[in-house]
């Protein structure tokens, strides 16, 4: 089918994670649809071991599942393989990751970081 894309995630191309426009100290990605313009579509992202994403609030939707490893989120809640995570437009947080973790994340809408 010439209209089909498949990501095997054995074999991703990990870049630095730079969406808020420089590269994120221990993350990256791999876009798979994501559209920076509006912050629709969906990426693979990876925390190394001691990975923290910066504070940021969602302007729309965002959802991932945690496919390896385990997220803590800034309230302490901790996110292993298998969760299901949705944050609604208008939260704010940010996340680390002791020893490391791969999503599988789904943008609705443009993160806003809060310095």
């Amino acid at each position: 089918m010439k209209k089909r894309t498949v990501t095997k995630i054995s074999d991703l191309q990990l870049k630095p994670f730079d969406r808020y426009g420089k590269p994120i100290p221990k993350l990256s990605w791999h876009p798979i649809s994501y559209d920076k313009k509006n912050g629709h579509g969906s990426y693979i992202l990876k925390f190394e071991a001691g990975g923290k994403s910066l504070e940021h609030k969602h302007l729309g939707s965002e959802e991932f599942l945690v496919l390896e490893g385990s997220l803590k989120d800034s309230d302490n809640t901790e996110f292993k393989a298998g969760d299901f995570v949705t944050f609604e437009p208008g939260s704010s947080h940010f996340s680390t990751s002791d020893k490391g973790c791969l999503l599988l994340v789904f943008m609705r809408g443009i993160n806003e970081q809060i310095k």
